[in-house]
Formats: C-alpha cells, sequence, structure tokens
C-alpha cells in the first residue's frame, strides 16, 4: 500500500511538473457526523458529503497525515492542494456514518483516539473491535492520551502517565504505538509540547487554523477544525486551498497567557508579499490592529480574550508572478485567558 501511494505521488509530480510541487498541506478535522443537537462538534452528513465531492473532484490529493508530515520534515516536495483528513475521539458516529463514506471515495483518515473513552464502553464511542475493523480497512490511529484532559492544567508527571498509559493500551489493543498526537482541545504549553516530542512522537497536532509547513513547529501543526456552524462548502475550499504565511519569532510562544490582551506578533519570511494586504482577525472582535514593521507584524487587541479559549487568524492573498490567484495565505493561533 505505501509503495502505491509512493508510485501515485511520483506520477503526480512527473504529469503535473515540478511547477505544481509544493512544501505545505492542509489538514481538516471532525468530531461528530450525522448527530443531530451537537452543532459545535457535530458536521451534518449533507455537509460532509459536499466536501468529500468537492475533494474528489476539485484537484485535490488526499494523502495519510503520518505521510504528508514525513515530507514536511524530510523537506520532499507534496503535491500543491494536498490534504489529509482528521477525526478526533471516535465517536461512534464516525464508524457507522462518515468511516463507510470515506471508503467508497477511497480516502485515507487518521483518527485521534483517546483510550479511556474506549476501554469504559462509553455510550456514543466506538469500540475497540470497531477500530480493528477500521484498522484493518486502512485507518491510521493516533493518539488523544488516556482520559482526554486540558494539559496545560495538570502536572508534567500526570501528563506523561497519560500518554504512557495510551500507549501501552494501543499496543495491547491494536499492536501499534502511534507515531502522530492530537491534544484534547488543541490545548498545550511549551512544555507540555517538548514532552510529547521527548516520548518519541513523529508531530502533535492542535486545532488552531494554519497550514502544515516547515516553518511551523513540529509538534504545534495547525488544523482547520469543521462542524455544523463553520462547516459550509466555501469554507472548506478557502481552508484546503490555502498557502502557509511563513513566520518566525512567534510570540507569545505559549497559548497560555501571562498577559490578556496579548502582545502578539511574528516575523514574515522574505520574499512573502504583499504584507501592506495581511489583516489580523480574533474571536469576538473582528479586524484588529496590525502594525507593519519591516518583516515584523504585531497585533494589538482592543480587548481580553474572553472565554474559555481564544482564536487569532491572519490571513493575506497569495500573489503568484503579479497575479492574485484567489488563494490565501493563513496563519492561525489560539490562546486560553
Amino acid at each position: 500500500m505505501k509503495f502505491c501511494r509512493q508510485i501515485l505521488l511520483c506520477f503526480i509530480f512527473l504529469t503535473a511538473g515540478l511547477a505544481h510541487a509544493a512544501d505545505h498541506a492542509s489538514v481538516i478535522m471532525y468530531h461528530r457526523f450525522g448527530e443531530t443537537g451537537l452543532p459545535s462538534t457535530n458536521t451534518t452528513l449533507e455537509q460532509f458529503d459536499a466536501h468529500l465531492e468537492e475533494l474528489a473532484t476539485g484537484g485535490y490529493t488526499v494523502m495519510p497525515l503520518i505521510e504528508i508530515t514525513r515530507h514536511i520534515l524530510d523537506g520532499t516536495p507534496l503535491p500543491d492542494r494536498a490534504v489529509a483528513i482528521t477525526v478526533d475521539d471516535a465517536f461512534l458516529s464516525f464508524y457507522e456514518n462518515a468511516f463507510p463514506r470515506l471508503q467508497r471515495y477511497g480516502f485515507p483518515v487518521t483518527v485521534f483516539v483517546a483510550t479511556s473513552a474506549i476501554d469504559r464502553g462509553l455510550k456514543g464511542y466506538a469500540s475497540w473491535d470497531q477500530l480493528r475493523e477500521m484498522q484493518a480497512a486502512g485507518v491510521y490511529f493516533g493518539s488523544q492520551t488516556h482520559t482526554h484532559p486540558h494539559m496545560h492544567m495538570i502536572e508534567l508527571d500526570a501528563a506523561r502517565q497519560e500518554i504512557e498509559t495510551s500507549n501501552a493500551r494501543f499496543i495491547e489493543e491494536l499492536g501499534l504505538r502511534p507515531q502522530l498526537l492530537a491534544y484534547p482541545y488543541g490545548e498545550y504549553t511549551p512544555e507540555v509540547r517538548d514532552l510529547i516530542k521527548s516520548m518519541g512522537f513523529m508531530a502533535a497536532f492542535g486545532q488552531h487554523s494554519g497550514i502544515m509547513h516547515k516553518s511551523v513547529h513540529p509538534y504545534e501543526f495547525p488544523r482547520f477544525a469543521f462542524n455544523e456552524d463553520y462547516g459550509d462548502l466555501n469554507r472548506l475550499k478557502l481552508a484546503i486551498n490555502a498557502l502557509p504565511i511563513p513566520a518566525s519569532d512567534v510570540t507569545p510562544e505559549s497559548m497560555v497567557l501571562e498577559e490578556n490582551p496579548p502582545l502578539g506578533g511574528f516575523t514574515v519570511a522574505e520574499g512573502v508579499e504583499p504584507l501592506s494586504r495581511l489583516s489580523c482577525f480574533a474571536s469576538q472582535m473582528g479586524k484588529v490592529e496590525t502594525i507593519i514593521l519591516g518583516r515584523r507584524v504585531e497585533i494589538r487587541l482592543p480587548q481580553p480574550i474572553t472565554g474559555n479559549r481564544g482564536r487569532i487568524n491572519c490571513t493575506m492573498p497569495y500573489i503568484d508572478n503579479g497575479q492574485d490567484t484567489g488563494r490565501w495565505r493563513w496563519l492561525g493561533r489560539q490562546f486560553l485567558p
């Protein structure tokens, strides 16, 4: 299977030409499918069907997340508009509603699992037998810890135990140790991030919007989250056609805020233009002030971030050979007040 995918990628590059090779990819994420009454985590089946049809017919290459991750880390080219599909929590509605649809399209998917919910047989979750069935059909499973805690609220020793317990259960039930991890609720600290790296994971993923790229810390890779309220086809097209804003010196380093509003900023790589058209937007605030100092972008919020979490997304048009392509560059952050 792996060999066949490699041959397919080579065919794409040879037929499309190197001009269509890329160094980035979009990752989309879901939770529930067709579960009415839970709009914040549910995607309707009509929405999901539309997403799959767009992915199948819109000129995209849907790849396993583990393969995209290897390409990004190794610096080997990806096809333009490479996309990975991910699902968090292994709810039963994924097994019953989404998994058969993905099989019909032949799309690979990565499911991040918190093992305690499966062990306890909680209502609404898939079982280990169902996970084994999906694994045999090619579904890749990643870790989402054991009990799905808020990782920034527990001690590092407890966080380590979460991973060790989860790894042991994966080995016992599926015969694998996950190489990829998704932070529960997309929450982490620099210390948690470094712990995940030290425990041998290849990469880790949050729930902030953005594009996988070598300029992004590999244990802070972004994903575009979809649900009923933020799941229309236009938003999907925006996400899976997006490109990165290559940035360095991103501040503040931690999403757990010591001061609120945060003094945020980042430095954009040379050659990425036009910075004059870069705009940033914050949760509940809309467009916010951006100060451009050479290659440096400073973001100033008019008020503190409120609620359990907040997000800042910065975008700018992608200009190619002086022409506006209709695609957008994207950089997102999540913050915990």
